[in-house]
């Protein structure tokens, strides 16, 4: 990792926004309230994720009189993980603090979390919102979402997709996020060696415009946490993670037709079995694997990651 540049301010405040035209014009106001308040130098950006409704205008005019106000306009909608990415690489500040354009998340709680990042000498805190204010369906999956990552990461936490946290810049530069990936930073960053927190946090109900959840979200971040339980397993190596697969298939092919050598070796007839078939498969099966992983290997080691968005306008 780069050694990181000197920060330009305090605390960058990272907004990523999906259709929020009517929801920014309050929001930004109780932002500079609540980080005015702590005497700190800040800095706020906003990454509109290819709005259709004149986000990106409604941000145009409210920076017009602010300097510290920023944005960065997607050419499409190419998701929050995207949307935090960006706002990450452009952040200048000595911490990072994010939060939703929807109005739910309270920006007077961003100094109670800069103060417990301090104080706890943790390097992320993650808002929990103990009392959401969302239907029963969301509240409920959530609950599952959370135990189950919980169970997965070694990670205790009650709120992982709370999107009010705070962060030390150390953690925004190393986390690299994609797809739904952003729901899983505390677990990123606790997998990656930081320390983390959890705080109480209030939530309101959404005002304006109507909610991004649904199943497909759902569905997808479950997968994606498939993808944090194979970053955990793979012990940094591909070949970590498919060669004890395929080794695994390789002794149990082993045994199966070790028996059937010695049941040939003793003058006993062959026969086309499904048994022996199995042993034949599974010995396949672990070269498989293993090449997998060799080429995985070459993969990994030859890659140069690059992010996958488009920046089509800039503030």
């Amino acid at each position: 990792m780069a050694e990181l540049a000197e920060p330009a301010c305090d605390v960058s405040v990272v907004i990523p926004a999906y259709n929020e035209a009517e929801s920014l014009p309050e929001l930004i106001p109780q932002v500079e309230e609540a980080l005015r308040g702590t005497a700190r130098s800040f800095e706020i950006w906003i990454v509109d994720d290819g709005s259709t409704d004149g986000t990106f205008t409604a941000v145009e005019a409210l920076a017009a009189d602010r300097p510290h106000l920023h944005a960065l306009g997607f050419g499409r909608n190419y998701g929050k993980a995207a949307a935090l990415a960006a706002g990450f690489a452009a952040a200048r500040g000595r911490y990072v603090v994010t939060l939703d354009a929807d109005l739910q998340d309270d920006p007077a709680e961003i100094p109670h979390l800069l103060a417990w990042l301090e104080d706890g000498n943790l390097d992320l805190v993650s808002g929990w919102k103990q009392r959401r204010k969302d239907g029963f369906v969301k509240n409920q999956t959530s609950r599952l979402f959370n135990w189950v990552t919980s169970l997965t990461a070694g990670l205790r936490l009650h709120d992982y997709n709370c999107g009010l946290k705070a962060y030390r810049a150390e953690v925004t530069d190393s986390v690299r996020l994609y797809g739904e990936m952003h729901r899983y930073v505390p677990a990123l960053a606790h997998l990656a060696g930081f320390r983390v927190g959890e705080l109480p946090v209030r939530h309101h109900a959404r005002r304006y415009g109507s909610t991004k959840y649904g199943p497909a979200r759902f569905l997808n971040g479950f997968l994606d946490l498939l993808t944090v339980l194979f970053l955990t397993a793979r012990g940094r190596s591909p070949l970590h993670f498919f060669g004890r697969l395929g080794l695994l298939f390789f002794a149990g092919g082993a045994v199966i037709d070790g028996y059937f050598l010695v049941y040939w070796l003793t003058g006993h007839g062959l026969r086309l079995r499904p048994l022996l078939l199995l042993g034949v498969a599974l010995v396949l099966l672990a070269v498989q694997f293993i090449s997998l992983g060799l080429v995985a290997e070459l993969i990994v080691a030859g890659r140069h990651p690059e992010h996958e968005y488009r920046v089509a306008r800039r503030i």
